[in-house]
């Protein structure tokens, strides 16, 4: 992994980067740098070390007609905060679909590692000097690039929804018929090993001088995809010299399901409800992130009342993660009984207002283009009262006083996968994760979405980035949550829910737009394109999960194995986020 500088204090006074590069960088219509590729490298040093872009949030692509286009969205991050709310959008494109190539920006900005992995398997492009490039989600010798838009997957039908073969109207077939299997797969005995660069299979070497008189011999175990501890079908190649870790590798995409391919396929509205597929602790966040995207290209309005339930929803969805996530992490350090208790009963509590709002528990599909599906109902305000200023203070005491001075957690805890706030920053972390190393920075302060700035909160931040200081920067988030929503109940005014009619088809306007917001497990993002069409062009996810799982090895390392458990459960993840 690549040794950062530590963040600069403050911005270092430097030249808009098109002034800095004349011959290398332009701007597009939208506002983004456009960056020719031999000149990656350096104008990203320059925007790393000069300009202060330290963090790089997310890395995406689009397959144009006549290019394929890779696009970094930076911020200036800074460890104290003082962070700029407006991303610098940097492009680079490719015109050979063949054997597309660009530098790799990994050992500027490590978070780049698993992102640029994702565009190479879903997009082909080849990134020179990347550590480890091979397929991400997809297995090794998959025959493809699935988000091209040449690319049809078995039981395609058409491009776009709603499909012509369907009943009534359409010339109505089964897919099934058309399916092509083995189209997809090339098995390893037919696989160019050169397509892509050839990982080292070698197991690492480990100074053992240190280890005293015992002679230890590394060796590999796979924990996962079917282990319980894994939090869902996911594996990590743990490499040990005795029981101490010297290496961990995540290996993802179990549950992919090309989630990215079937948005584009459907049409704007048609993608709300699979938001809630993503991270299924979290649909009303993730409806949230998804509407915002596409209200910002509509350029629409959302009424006052709609944007205070937002908020209600939203807190209300911080506080049932963080308290199950933590019943998780203490049922990862060996506690069962008594956290999940607790978290299981108040996330329940939390889940009755869900439904009787939405008319689900989990999968909420709630939010639309311009408001709310639906008004609250008049039972919702007593009990979600009884919850924020009664309950939930009274419940989040409670397991303070069962978990802080537990002697079995603070020994477990304390001192143990330990994050620097420079390294967080460089692997493009975020939410509790980077919080806790002490990196004051959150969606909601630093890029204030909805009416986010008229609540008074604090920002909790941790001071050694160990293990207990995220298991407590959780609680402390449950104490600010509480605080956010006791406002936006009071102030909860009347009015409509939605601004216009409900549409259940909608033709957005050209252009693109990335809409974030500070979801429970780190910031989520969704990057669209819209060509005019009722379809989007390209629908990305910029998931928390995803990103934050490349912080285990840099928790990992020197550990022991019972401590990986441990760390896993402390990044709270969601696989159904993490493979899309």
């Amino acid at each position: 992994m690549a040794t950062l500088a530590p963040a600069p204090t403050q911005l270092a006074p430097a030249q808009p980067v098109d002034q800095a590069f004349p011959e290398a960088v332009s701007k597009d219509a939208s506002g983004a740098y456009v960056v020719k590729p031999d000149h990656l490298l350096e104008v990203s040093e320059y925007l790393r070390h000069e300009a202060g872009y330290t963090y790089l949030s997310m890395v995406t692509a689009a397959d144009y007609a006549d290019r394929l286009e890779t696009v970094y969205y930076l911020y200036p991050m800074q460890i104290d905060g003082n962070v700029p709310s407006m991303p610098l959008v940097m492009k680079v494109s490719t015109s050979d679909k063949v054997d597309p190539i660009l530098p790799s920006v990994s050992a500027v900005w490590p978070g780049a590692n698993f992102q640029e992995r994702e565009v190479y398997d879903m997009f082909g492009i080849r990134f020179a000097g990347h550590p480890y490039l091979r397929r991400i989600l997809m297995w090794d010798g998959y025959e493809g690039w699935p988000l091209r838009k040449d690319f049809h997957e078995p039981y395609y039908e058409e491009d776009h929804k709603p499909f012509g073969s369907r009943w009534p109207g359409g010339k109505h077939h089964r897919a099934e018929e058309r399916v092509t299997w083995g189209r997809n797969n090339a098995y390893p005995t037919q696989w160019n090993p050169d397509a892509v660069t050839a990982p080292d299979e070698t197991l690492p070497v480990v100074d053992v001088s240190e280890l005293g008189t015992i002679h230890t011999q590394k060796f590999v175990i796979n924990m996962g995809p079917q282990h319980p501890s894994t939090h869902g079908v996911f594996r990590m190649q743990v490499t040990l010299d005795g029981e101490t870790v010297v290496d961990v590798k995540p290996v993802v995409g179990y549950l992919h399901r090309n989630h990215e391919k079937i948005g584009e396929r459907n049409m704007w509205l048609m993608n709300m409800p699979f938001t809630d597929r993503l991270d299924y602790f979290c649909s009303m966040g993730n409806n949230t992130a998804y509407a915002m995207a596409v209200e910002r290209l509509m350029k629409v309005e959302v009424p006052e009342r709609a944007e205070y339930i937002r908020v209600i929803m939203q807190e209300l969805t911080r506080i049932q993660n963080h308290f199950f996530g933590i019943g998780q992490f203490t049922s990862d350090l060996g506690a069962f009984f008594t956290p999940m208790l607790y978290s299981i009963e108040n996330r329940e509590l939390i889940l009755d207002l869900f439904e009787m709002t939405s008319g689900s528990r989990m999968m909420c599909n709630y939010m639309r283009f311009g408001g709310c599906a639906y008004d609250l109902p008049p039972e919702f305000m007593p009990l979600a009262e009884e919850l924020a200023f009664n309950r939930l203070p009274r419940e989040i005491d409670e397991l303070e006083e069962f978990l802080n001075d537990n002697e079995i957690i603070k020994s477990r805890c304390i001192g143990v996968g330990v994050l620097p706030p420079d390294k967080a920053i460089g692997l493009s972390l975020s939410g509790p994760i980077l919080r806790a190393s002490g990196v004051k920075y959150d969606v909601r302060r630093h890029e204030p979405y909805g009416i986010y700035d008229r609540f008074d909160f604090e920002i909790p931040t941790g001071t050694r980035g160990d293990l207990y200081d995220r298991y407590y920067l959780r609680v402390a988030e449950i104490r600010q949550s509480i605080r956010i929503l006791q406002q936006a109940l009071k102030d909860l005014p009347g009015g409509p829910v939605m601004s216009g009619k409900k549409a259940w088809q909608i033709r957005v306007p050209k252009g693109e737009s990335y809409g974030r917001v500070e979801n429970p497990k780190g910031e989520l993002g969704f990057y669209v394109v819209s060509d005019g069409t009722a379809n989007p062009y390209r629908y990305h996810v910029r998931a928390p999960s995803f990103i934050n799982i490349q912080a285990l090895k840099e928790m990992s390392v020197g550990h022991k194995i019972a401590d990986v458990i441990a760390n896993l459960g402390s990044i709270d993840i969601v696989l159904g986020e993490l493979d899309r």
